[in-house]
């Protein structure tokens, strides 16, 4: 596969604050790649580089492999992003606004690339100017602002802030569709895990500025195992009766709870066994553990709190 993006060995420091500390990774032709981690892990710092918004400090990004500055300012004309809140001219409709930047960009067919845009992001009836537009119609104009070139690589940070349920479900469909029709590779960063696992075919996670984690979605459906939940009073003296009957891998998780690292198909058996054994259970359940667990499994002790 054609490597699109690499970075290598990128630091990248504010005054004395690291804000990416020694990135190494690579993204290639097609992929879409997710981005998570905490407010401030350094997601946004690390976009910025990759759209030339910033410069690293230390160590080098590459756009389809690009060996210096300039080129990495060419391989730019092929890409789209949308970082951070979207901005346009306040006293123009959508389409006004595109019709400048096509102008801009020398954008040929410029009435069919405005309209391709706006279709896409259901912003093609909007006759609103920018200034009256909600979070989520601007946030949908600045990906229609992205997307007017029809670029290789599609950059997004938070795409999806200030977008209703119904919105949400159209720019999945959008992501697919630029992905597999158009062959485009998307980076992604967002705080919201399951829509954000729904789209991607690999993630990376930032720490503290650092990148402490890469998984595709196979391997983290292979490694992510699935359990069965037994609700109990008494966890701890029932977790002995349950290795006896189960012969299975455990955990207990709290005083009522225990994980048995069973299929969901087992259950009715689990059932059966723990009547028969007189376990007094007061709830079973199937679960498995989704990528926001798996992630702040990542996250070490002392960075309590949800990863956003």
């Amino acid at each position: 596969m054609e490597s699109v993006i690499k970075f290598n060995h990128v630091s990248k420091k504010f005054r004395q604050e690291e804000a990416l500390k020694d990135v190494t990774c690579e993204i290639f032709a097609g992929e879409i790649y997710g981005l998570i981690g905490k407010n401030g892990a350094g997601k946004t710092t690390l976009l910025k580089l990759l759209t030339g918004l910033l410069t690293p400090t230390t160590g080098e990004v590459a756009l389809f492999s690009s060996s210096n500055r300039n080129e990495f300012l060419v391989s730019l004309k092929r890409t789209g992003s949308v970082i951070e809140t979207p901005t346009a001219f306040p006293n123009l409709s959508a389409r006004q606004n595109l019709s400048y930047y096509c102008k801009l960009r020398g954008v040929v067919e410029e009435k069919k690339a405005i309209q391709e845009a706006l279709e896409m992001v259901s912003l093609a009836d909007n006759n609103k100017k920018f200034k009256q537009f909600s979070l989520g119609m601007k946030q949908k104009l600045g990906i229609a602002l992205a997307l007017l070139t029809k670029p290789d690589i599609l950059i997004l940070d938070e795409p999806i802030n200030g977008l209703d349920p119904l919105a949400i479900i159209e720019f999945r469909q959008l992501i697919k569709r630029l992905n597999q029709e158009y062959g485009m590779t998307i980076i992604i960063s967002s705080h919201i895990l399951g829509e954000l696992y729904q789209v991607a075919s690999k993630f990376g996670v930032l720490v503290n500025g650092g990148l402490v984690k890469e998984i595709t979605k196979e391997e983290f459906l292979e490694q992510n195992e699935e359990y069965i939940v037994v609700k109990t009073a008494k966890a701890a003296s029932v977790a002995s009766m349950i290795a006896d009957i189960t012969k299975a891998k455990f955990k207990v998780v709290d005083d009522e709870t225990i994980h048995i690292f069973l299929n969901e198909a087992l259950i009715p058996q689990l059932v059966m066994a723990f009547g028969e054994n007189l376990v007094p259970i007061n709830e079973i359940y199937y679960s498995r553990s989704d990528l926001e667990g798996y992630f702040k499994e990542l996250v070490t002790p002392g960075e309590e709190g949800a990863i956003c």
